[in-house]
């Protein structure tokens, strides 16, 4: 629930600003910095995978150049980390090996360990009566205990009803310390100096969902994006300005191998091969399988395995729209690298009965280099290249 033209950093709690006066019923929206030149890597570490955006902020975002390694199995599970010592390895090999910046680098976490709420803080003016104020708010609006947390938040708005009384719309991120520690623990041991660490489900929706105009009383749709990870899947909901909801679906990319393999009797590796032969898009599909039955059967066992993604993202979508003041759901983003596999997105859309199309990866930023353009691995760095852009 974060403004989509801020990002919250996942620091310590401290104020962010003074809150403005305001005249009676007036809203004050959060202060805009001024447009500045800076360059950041936004780096997303998943479960198979580190994937890098070098974006230069200079009034606008460019994207220099994009990065993609392996990871070994393992080494991060369900975006924590359970070997520093092999993840700062990985990520000083990386690093080296594309020539990356080692500084100003963001981080992205998606864990279902980390909260977001928006909450309304009422009558007070001074700064840090309000930063102690959303702390001790923490405490009672998310289920992590405040001794094993990392808190931040973000000033939204501020306004003053007829009878002078302050509120202030506050954005609260908090993230259990121990899975933060281990990532600081490991970029520290890699000699990569973090900037912040930000969630995931916001770097998704600043890449691929851009703020929009508002208008009040309007009628409009949430903007939904679902990030298709390998071990897992980011789900972010915003209308136009802020994310409303966030949520980590625990299905990934992986569970496609694992439904072939266990229905044709193949290793991780050979289903993962032949997952890339698999096509969901109508058609005759005995004339498309080049004499490889195989390939029948794997689809087969594809949408089948597709129903559990449908069923976790619908069941998602309804405790949304269970919320007071959620909006309709007019379209499903999609981006991740399972979402290249043919008729991806048309499947889906089918089992969940709303409409999904492909994200664009590049929808916030201009494109520096032409050889990144012509990448066909895009969907795959969305979350890093959010992580890189300051709006």
């Amino acid at each position: 629930m974060v403004d989509l033209r801020k990002e919250i950093k996942l620091s310590d709690l401290k104020p962010k600003r003074k809150p403005k006066a305001a005249g009676p019923a007036a809203t004050v929206p959060a202060k805009s910095r001024r447009p500045r030149k800076s360059e950041f890597v936004g780096l997303k570490v998943g479960g198979s995978q580190l994937a890098a955006a070098h974006v230069i902020n200079d009034g606008g975002a460019r994207l220099m150049r994009v990065a993609r390694k392996p990871l070994d199995a393992g080494i991060v599970v369900s975006g924590e980390v359970r070997d520093i010592t092999a993840l700062a390895r990985a990520l000083d090999e990386f690093f080296t090996e594309e020539k990356l910046p080692r500084k100003n680098v963001r981080l992205g976490i998606g864990t279902n360990r980390v909260g977001v709420r928006v909450l309304e803080v009422t009558g007070l003016e001074d700064e840090k009566q309000l930063g102690n104020a959303v702390a001790f708010r923490a405490h009672e609006a998310l289920s992590i205990p405040m001794d094993q947390a990392v808190l931040d938040y973000h000033l939204l708005g501020t306004t003053r009803s007829e009878t002078g009384e302050v509120t202030h719309r506050v954005a609260l991120a908090a993230a259990y310390r121990e899975p933060i520690d281990h990532f600081v623990a490991a970029f520290q041991a890699a000699n990569i100096e973090l900037t912040a660490i930000d969630v995931e489900a916001f770097a998704l929706l600043r890449a691929v969902a851009p703020p929009r105009a508002v208008i009040d009383g309007e009628d409009r749709s949430a903007i939904v994006a679902l990030a298709v990870g390998h071990d897992r899947s980011t789900l972010a909901i915003s209308d136009g300005e802020i994310c409303d909801f966030t949520r980590v679906l625990e299905w990934g990319g992986s569970k496609l191998n694992s439904a072939i393999g266990r229905d044709l009797g193949l290793s991780t590796e050979e289903a993962a091969d032949l997952k890339l032969s698999v096509d969901l898009r109508d058609g005759d599909w005995a004339a498309d399988d080049g004499g490889d039955a195989r390939v029948g059967r794997a689809r087969e066992a594809v949408k089948k395995e597709l129903v559990n993604l449908a069923r976790e993202l619908i069941a998602s979508l309804q405790f949304y729209q269970s919320q007071a003041g959620s909006l309709a759901i007019g379209e499903i983003l999609v981006t991740g690298g399972t979402t290249l596999m043919p008729g991806f997105a048309e499947e889906l859309e089918r089992l969940v009965r709303a409409r999904v199309r492909p994200a664009d990866p590049l929808a916030a930023v201009q494109v520096g280099a032409p050889e990144v353009a012509g990448r066909s691995d895009l969907p795959s760095l969305s979350v890093a290249i959010g992580l890189g852009v300051e709006v």
